[in-house]
């Protein structure tokens, strides 16, 4: 997401090479409203220290990303972007996936998200808040709890009735608040990506047809960065 951001919005590459903006994994932020606190997954921000050796790129090496020889080539050109001890929020990532029991992960999938974005803007409310969700498609998935001890030799699948299970979760996504402007209450910009994945070793496939959203969609991912990338140029374009 990252990536995609940089090479979309010139301001925040520029807020990047001049080492005004840097990122914080799994950021500990506090509702100055309720004083309730909530790590966040991934934050854009200013650097309350100096920056550690760590860098987007050190990290996707790390966790073995894997880029097309084109997006390489760009990712290569892109400034350097550093970790450092987060000073001001400007954009805050929560990221959930529903890969299995559709039904029964709803009501903690919505009170985990719902929470994030209150907790973000209850901290600054001109920050950016940013949901990123996943839905899994697939009608078999092998479990990682239910299959600790015997994954290979009797592994237990779980079945889904498909795509309805994944339409459940979708539209319980879609509830989430929404808002056009700071002051009100919501998510700037949230997306949902359909994938089927059965977990078991074999190719993962990113849906581009229902139920994932079209191209357009408020929901689709390109849409999703193209909003946050209009959003960051206009908030943040007084920064120093």
């Amino acid at each position: 997401m990252i990536f995609d951001l940089l090479t979309s919005t010139p301001l925040l590459k520029r807020h990047v090479e001049a080492g005004t903006v840097c990122f914080g994994i799994n950021h500990e932020m506090r509702d100055f409203v309720h004083d309730r606190k909530k790590n966040l997954d991934l934050v854009l921000c200013t650097p309350g220290g100096p920056a550690t050796s760590e860098t987007l790129a050190s990290i996707a090496a790390g966790y073995g990303i894997e880029l097309t020889p084109e997006e390489q080539a760009t990712f290569g050109k892109l400034p350097r972007l550093a970790r450092a001890p987060v000073g001001a929020v400007l954009m805050a990532l929560e990221a959930k996936a529903c890969m299995t029991a559709h039904q029964r992960a709803l009501p903690r999938l919505y009170d985990e998200l719902n929470s994030s974005h209150l907790t973000v803007h209850g901290a600054t409310d001109e920050a950016i808040a940013v949901a990123f969700t996943m839905v899994n498609v697939a009608e078999t998935y092998l479990s990682p709890d239910l299959n600790k001890k015997n994954r290979t030799s009797d592994p237990e699948w779980s079945r889904h009735k498909q795509p309805k299970d994944a339409q459940l979760a979708i539209d319980k996504i879609r509830q989430l608040p929404r808002r056009s402007r700071v002051g009100d209450v919501g998510y700037d910009a949230i997306s949902i990506v359909v994938i089927d994945m059965a977990n078991d070793g074999s190719p993962v496939q990113l849906l581009e047809t229902p139920p994932a959203p079209p191209r357009g969609d408020i929901y689709n991912y390109e849409s999703m960065i193209a909003r946050l990338s209009g959003i960051y140029a206009t908030r943040f374009k007084d920064l120093g």
